[in-house]
């Protein structure tokens, strides 16, 4: 334990850490953030915020973004990571026990989602200014309100990065995994409309939204398009996660609104899956009738959240970030996410990204930890990609 606490990385992660900071209410660390960079000598015009959360219609603060023009003549490149928590963590005292960080209340998790990403990227920046290496050009961003649909990378200015070729999100677990790709999301928004009746007196002249929506869930589910999707054509993944509708026993329920998702890594498969869950709803409210032959209706919208990506192991960021683990003494490998990142933002924007792990486990839960090793391995892993230019 001691050991741990002498450490400036554990020591600047405990600090962001005890800063609350949900999605959209992130002001607290971002000014906690800044005041480090201030304090380590940074001139205030290389600090800045952009407006994504203006952009996005919510929140206190927009993206941090730091630049620093490189020592050497070198493609610039980009260090990671979002700050907010999902609301589970407002409150959180983290403590070490042994090798890991936990939150001492256990009604709370420890937001080491992400702020274990966040330390790692600000402890590189503080050591470029204390140490004065060689390095590349370098762009610093913290990212808000990832953990409600990536919307701090999705509104950055792409501009105010300055054109990065090599882009290093820190986000996750192991940290001898570098992640090249992650799967498409698609929202959707449904609403359903019934006939509202008496329902002790004239039931019969009722049609229910709820029946119409048990009988296109029940639909979905034996067709095989909720949950884990195998098709010989594709595959993904659907969920209805909110469900709300009604207001009393005696009422048939004439409105219910539902919230889904759908998720590919083939965007054509995707479309599939949200237009088998539209299609589902409109044949249930077309089947289900009163006495008198009137039907229900619905409306039906959907929404990209951010598309799918997949960067070939040979591209020069994955090389980077695969030399870099393996200079840590790690053996590396990569995978494909079935989770959206902020790096699907940043392919979309152009830049090519790639995700390591910072150490995180049992994210979004009261048993959330964060693994000390795995996270000062990370911190050397940023500091290799933000000072070592590749032959």
């Amino acid at each position: 334990m001691s050991d741990a606490l002498q450490s400036p990385n554990v020591n600047l992660l405990m600090t962001l850490l005890k800063v609350s900071g949900k999605s959209g209410q992130e002001q607290a660390v971002m000014l906690e953030i800044e005041s480090l960079i201030k304090a380590a000598g940074l001139p205030a015009e290389q600090i800045r915020y952009d407006d994504a959360h203006l952009r996005a219609g919510f929140g206190e603060t927009g993206n941090l973004i730091v630049t620093l023009p490189g020592t050497v003549n070198a493609p610039r490149r980009l260090l990671m990571a979002h700050v907010d928590t999902v609301p589970l963590c407002v409150g959180a005292i983290p403590e070490i026990d042994g090798e890991y960080i936990i939150s001492k209340l256990k009604q709370t998790a420890l937001g080491g989602d992400d702020r274990s990403g966040a330390a790692v990227v600000l402890s590189t920046l503080l050591r470029i200014l204390k140490e004065q290496p060689v390095h590349p050009p370098l762009t610093f961003l913290w990212t808000i309100q990832e953990e409600i649909g990536l919307v701090g990378a999705r509104y950055v200015d792409p501009e105010e990065l300055q054109s990065p070729e090599l882009c290093f999100n820190f986000d996750g677990g192991d940290p001898k995994s570098v992640i090249r790709g992650a799967t498409g999301d698609t929202h959707m928004d449904i609403r359903v409309y019934g006939i509202a009746s008496h329902a002790g007196a004239h039931p019969e002249n009722g049609v229910s939204a709820i029946v119409i929506v048990s009988r296109a869930i029940f639909q979905l589910q034996e067709e095989g398009w909720l949950g884990l999707i195998g098709k010989p054509h594709g595959t993904g993944t659907s969920n209805i996660g909110f469900i709300q509708g009604g207001a009393a026993t005696n009422v048939v329920t004439d409105f219910v609104e539902l919230r889904a998702e759908a998720r590919s890594h083939d965007p054509e498969f995707r479309m599939e899956i949200v237009n088998a869950i539209q299609q589902a709803f409109i044949e249930s409210a077309n089947t289900i009738s009163n006495v008198n032959n009137e039907h229900g209706s619905i409306e039906f919208e959907s929404r990209n959240k951010y598309d799918a990506f997949a960067l070939d192991k040979s591209t020069p960021v994955v090389q980077s970030a695969m030399n870099a683990v393996t200079a840590e003494g790690l053996e590396v490998s990569t995978r494909i996410s079935n989770g959206g990142l902020d790096a699907n933002w940043m392919a979309s924007h152009g830049f090519p990204t790639v995700t390591l792990g910072c150490g995180q486990e049992f994210i979004h839960t009261v048993n959330e930890r964060l693994h000390i090793p795995s996270y000062e391995h990370t911190c050397n892993i940023a500091w290799r990609l933000a000072t070592e230019i590749d032959s």
